[in-house]
């Protein structure tokens, strides 16, 4: 079957006269396990493959080039790779930022990342990182863009002043609705930074066409992009369930099905549901909860059995326009409280190396959903108010940097 989308890296690789302008400079890559051809060859065998191409450095992002970190905090080293003899630069050990010693080793920057297309999935971050390092540096950054998995639905609370973090690279919604390339003309723009930037564009990405919405389904393997990535109902309902991260309850890491799923040993799941349909049914449109008990292997309630529910956002009942994570998942917090107003649902330890804020606050990029959650009085009218507000202003700052 002959492709109809090309990512980035394909057209590059396919067409000398896009690398022309890479003659004579000096290359590094910024890349993961996902940043692979369309025949699963790993960019930067790819690239350094190509005569015409001097590949000096290469970077990896959190969970490392190689993706073998599994959690967060758990940082990768800096190491020489064997097969090319390249220096590989980690930007989730020692530093976040790339240093002036790294930035010294390249001319151009190729990002290469497979991103989820959540505010808080870190590679958005550092895409951020090294474009203001590109700036003050006078290097030029190439993003060679891929899909966003999650297509172009915008949902949830914007990140508010003050919040910016490792998990919060700027003022967008939990679900942005970008790619990787348009997301950095939007930084460039909003950070006011002078680089030379550029994107090798996709073609033939079609983020409203069934059944992948944003992901091509059936012609490119979905290869995780981070350790808990596994899929692409994964990637759908990350923006809702990556919010569990702040919580006690287990969001599934330690089974075969993380981040699609959420319990505790001591939730009656079938009572949850029933809360939920009754507090805001609307919210849980164009998607199956299923109850389900699972027992994790390590991580939260590692070794306990968990009473739980399961989005199932891979057969036919799952509609794109109408799924709503984000809500879907603060409903399930709504509920919760309600039914048991005591439970100790915010889960308080370090998070991306913040100490001083509650982890809910840091992902959410502010307490807005928390207080709304912890106020007894409160209605799904009013967080929606809120949120609405959010998203229609980001559909309309976004318009500017959309490339396809």
């Amino acid at each position: 079957m002959t492709s109809r989308i090309q990512f980035g890296l394909d057209r590059l690789l396919a067409d000398p006269d896009l690398r022309r302008p890479l003659a004579g400079r000096r290359i590094a890559l910024l890349a993961h396990p996902a940043s692979v051809t369309a025949d699963l060859t790993h960019s930067l065998d790819a690239l350094a493959a190509l005569p015409d191409l001097n590949i000096t450095a290469a970077f990896g992002p959190q969970h490392g080039l190689r993706g073998d970190k599994q959690d967060n905090m758990v940082e990768s080293a800096d190491f020489l790779d064997p097969r090319h003899g390249i220096p590989v630069f980690s930007l989730y050990g020692e530093v976040r930022r790339p240093t002036e010693a790294m930035m010294a080793t390249f001319d151009v920057l190729l990002v290469d990342l497979q991103d989820l297309g959540c505010r808080i999935y870190t590679f958005i971050t550092t895409l951020r990182y090294v474009l203001e390092a590109a700036a003050k540096h006078g290097k030029s950054v190439w993003v060679l863009d891929r899909p966003n998995p999650a297509g172009r639905p915008v949902e949830g609370l914007s990140l508010r002043t003050g919040w910016e973090s490792f998990v919060g690279a700027g003022a967008m919604p939990m679900r942005h609705g970008l790619t990787m390339g348009e997301l950095g003309r939007w930084f460039i723009a909003t950070l006011q930074l002078d680089v030379d930037y550029r994107v090798i564009e996709m073609q033939g990405w079609q983020p409203e066409a069934a059944p992948g919405y944003g992901w091509p389904l059936g012609e490119r393997t979905w290869i995780n992009p981070s350790p808990n990535a596994p899929n692409l109902w994964m990637a759908r309902a990350y923006a809702g369930t990556v919010m569990l991260e702040g919580t006690t309850l287990s969001e599934g890491r330690g089974t075969t099905r993380p981040l699609e799923l959420f319990g505790a040993p001591d939730l009656d799941a079938g009572a949850l549901l029933a809360e939920m349909r009754a507090f805001a049914p609307h919210w849980l449109a164009g998607c199956r909860l299923r109850e389900c008990w699972f027992e994790p292997t390590f991580h939260k309630h590692a070794g306990k059995l968990c009473h739980g529910l399961q989005i199932h956002v891979e057969d036919g009942s799952y509609q794109h326009a109408a799924f709503r994570p984000w809500r879907l998942q603060a409903l399930a917090f709504k509920a919760i409280r309600r039914l048991y107003p005591d439970y100790p649902l915010w889960r308080d330890f370090a998070y991306e190396y913040e100490h001083d804020r509650l982890a809910i606050d840091l992902i959410n990029g502010s307490p807005l959903l928390r207080e709304w959650v912890d106020e007894p009085s409160s209605t799904a009218e009013q967080l929606d108010a809120l949120v609405k507000n959010d998203e229609e202003h980001w559909q309309k700052e976004q318009q500017p940097f959309l490339i396809y």
